[in-house]
């Protein structure tokens, strides 16, 4: 982990993380302002915007990747990313001016800002990790990303929350979001230069026909395109969890949300855990080997989590943190959420590295983009189908479980394409072999 504190690595990751705190804490803020003021002054529907606003976000991914990746590809993309950190300041002063007048539409205009910036920044993210870091620093560096990536959004998910319903708190949420933003500029002048792969790329405008053909450079490898629909499915098996917080807690657990808090905290942590796991297990080398077995841990630990959180006393009795804690079977709750987390840590980094290691130099960067494509329509259905259970009377626990038993079929399928690799590390391990 020597390369953390390089000038190839540490920019970027701070970048990163400043970048997905902001979009999160942007996002939590306006939800919790939606939720708790504005719907409640003028009639509106928290929920109708909640979602509206989750959309908006998602929306820009479906519209831009393509051109986002024949950006990445032709220029700089250290000198992109500078680009991209002064528009997200631009972005945060709108923010800025939508919390000082309470306007929803302003908001819902940064948001889908934010969208944006998330879709040209992902593929120069992703593609500059190569350019960047040794083929053996490459698992690690990813494992660094995606822990950093989801301790940012935990952190700004509880800034979010924390400061925007204080007393003063247009004043604390609008200086935060600005204050992120230009330490995340400051930041990215510190990467260094990195020359597009193609610089020659001329530029298809119209990006319906870009999206179908980035989507063939990753169908080209069929490796490749295994990773990209194994991240995919990890979006949507994740983002549902994620999405169900929030009631899980409100209307299974029975408790309050500092309770929410803390399972976003214990997912988060255990992602973390789960990418230096697989780096430790993996020892540097960019291979699927694990990838089976963390997909079966998923759906075991989910299925548990369904059994975990039945009877949880009666509805009407609103748990605190501590009294919820001082429940065994809360920690049995935490311990399913945690190692569910863990094994996604250890299934989604060798995944990146493997797409990134793999895809063609040329058009790298638009094979990212097509899994944030891919990844954006996962997340959609992940919504709808979530959507239609409950509207068939399934409770949220047995929204995790039907989630759990589909991502069991898919890790027996992904345990059929990978045998070869994951006999041979066992037979390694068992031999004493590394």
């Amino acid at each position: 982990m020597a390369f953390f504190w390089t000038g190839r690595f540490l920019p970027l990751f701070i970048t990163q993380f400043l970048g997905a705190m902001n979009d999160t804490q942007l996002k939590n803020a306006l939800v919790m302002l939606v939720t708790y003021r504005i719907a409640a002054a003028s009639g509106g529907n928290a929920q109708i915007l909640a979602t509206l606003a989750a959309g908006l976000f998602i929306l820009p991914f479906f519209l831009f990747s393509a051109t986002a990746g024949q950006l990445a590809d032709k220029y700089d993309r250290a000198a992109l990313t500078r680009i991209i950190k002064v528009v997200e300041i631009c972005i945060m002063a709108v923010a800025c001016f939508g919390f000082v007048a309470q306007s929803v539409w302003l908001l819902l205009v940064a948001l889908f800002g934010m969208g944006v910036h998330s879709t040209f920044f992902g593929p120069i993210k992703y593609a500059l990790l190569p350019q960047h870091l040794a083929d053996d620093e490459l698992l690690p560096g990813n494992a660094t990303i995606e822990a950093g990536t989801f301790l940012a959004i935990l952190l700004g998910t509880i800034l979010g929350g924390l400061l925007i319903l204080q007393a003063h708190g247009i004043v604390l949420i609008s200086s935060s979001l600005l204050a992120v933003a230009v330490v995340g500029y400051v930041a990215s002048r510190r990467i260094p230069a990195a020359a597009g792969s193609e610089p020659g790329l001329r530029i298809n405008p119209n990006f319906w026909a870009e999206t179908w053909r980035i989507m063939g450079y990753a169908r080209a490898d069929k490796q490749i395109y295994l990773c990209i629909l194994g991240i995919s499915w990890f979006w949507l098996v994740g983002g549902t969890l994620l999405a169900e917080f929030a009631p899980f807690v409100r209307d299974v657990l029975h408790a309050g949300p500092a309770v929410v808090t803390l399972l976003l905290t214990v997912f988060s942590v255990g992602i973390g855990a789960g990418s230096y796991l697989c780096n430790r297990l993996l020892r540097g080398r960019i291979q699927s080997t694990y990838v089976p077995l963390a997909a079966l841990a998923i759906s075991v630990f989910g299925v548990d989590l369904y059994f975990a959180s039945r009877f949880f006393g009666p509805a009407g009795y609103v748990l605190a943190a501590w009294q919820f804690l001082a429940l065994p079977r809360a920690w049995r709750v935490l311990a399913d959420l945690f190692f569910m987390a863990v094994a996604g840590g250890v299934y989604i980094v060798p995944l990146y590295a493997i797409m990134q290691h793999r895809s063609a130099a040329a058009h790298r960067a638009r094979v990212i983009a097509a899994n944030n494509v891919m990844n954006a329509i996962f997340m959609v259905v992940a919504a709808i189908l979530t959507m239609v259970l409950l509207a068939l009377h399934c409770t949220i626990p047995q929204v995790f479980l039907f989630v759990a038993l589909a991502n069991l079929a898919v890790a027996v399928y992904i345990c059929r394409l990978l045998p070869g690799d994951l006999l041979r590390a066992l037979a390694q391990r068992v031999a004493g072999g590394g």
